[in-house]
């Protein structure tokens, strides 16, 4: 594979933002307003979403770490009073709105970095593209991607690769020169399938060891990007 990279695609959950810190904080208070009408169901919807929710963590193999709202709306809903999915999902989706998102690393530092290296950037996510805007405008670096695909963009969702072909298409790239960086299997797995280098970081719940079979690297964080650049650079 050429070493040239021109694209890089980012997972936004667990790869911008840490996936614990953030999402733990949204999912045990969704979990606890959904469950207010019988708090015993707290602890067995908390074992279905694979979230330890005395801690506010999420053990490795969590669907939520990777799954659309679509899924993780179809496993709550069991436990809610409110049997009306859209319903949720709009609940869901303000929460996640809502909730301040913790960066990983000095987000427009980074992504101004990037970009000076002419690279092209592209978020592509399952979850929605409006609550990824969402987050994105809240860190103020919308601006720094040119293709922002949530799993409701139109193309499908990881570890399918539309989603990152959609990207290439759009900004004119070949697929060998893009790099996908995620925190999970899918996202390595779409970066796979669909020809490209593949990078992981260990921002979200999975593991060394889980990750890097798929990938090329792993990384502490996106923060270690540059470094790698420059060290394919200088190959």
């Amino acid at each position: 594979m050429d070493l040239n990279v021109a694209g890089i695609i980012f997972d936004k959950d667990g790869t911008l933002f840490d996936f614990n810190k953030t999402w733990g904080a949204i999912t045990k208070t969704l979990i606890e307003n959904e469950c207010a009408h019988d708090l015993s169901q707290t602890p067995v919807l908390a074992d279905a979403l694979g979230f330890d929710h005395a801690n506010a963590v999420f053990r490795p193999g969590s669907i939520v770490i990777a799954s659309t709202a679509e899924t993780v709306a179809e496993a709550i809903l069991p436990f809610t009073l409110d049997q009306d999915k859209d319903a949720l999902i709009d609940r869901m989706t303000q929460a996640t709105s809502d909730t301040p998102q913790v960066q990983v690393t000095d987000l427009q530092y980074l992504f101004s970095d990037l970009r000076r290296r002419d690279l092209k950037l592209g978020i592509v996510t399952n979850d929605g593209e409006a609550p990824a805007r969402a987050n994105l405008a809240q860190a103020n670096v919308t601006d720094f991607f040119g293709f922002i695909a949530g799993y409701d963009s139109g193309f499908g969702e990881k570890p399918a690769p539309g989603q990152l072909l959609a990207f290439c298409e759009h900004e004119n790239l070949k697929p060998a020169e893009c790099v996908m960086v995620g925190d999970s299997l899918h996202d390595l797995h779409a970066g796979r399938a669909a020809g490209m280098r593949t990078v992981g970081v260990l921002t979200g719940p999975a593991l060394h060891a889980e990750l890097s079979p798929f990938a090329d690297i792993v990384l502490d964080s996106i923060a270690d990007l540059p470094n790698w650049l420059d060290q394919l650079r200088n190959a």
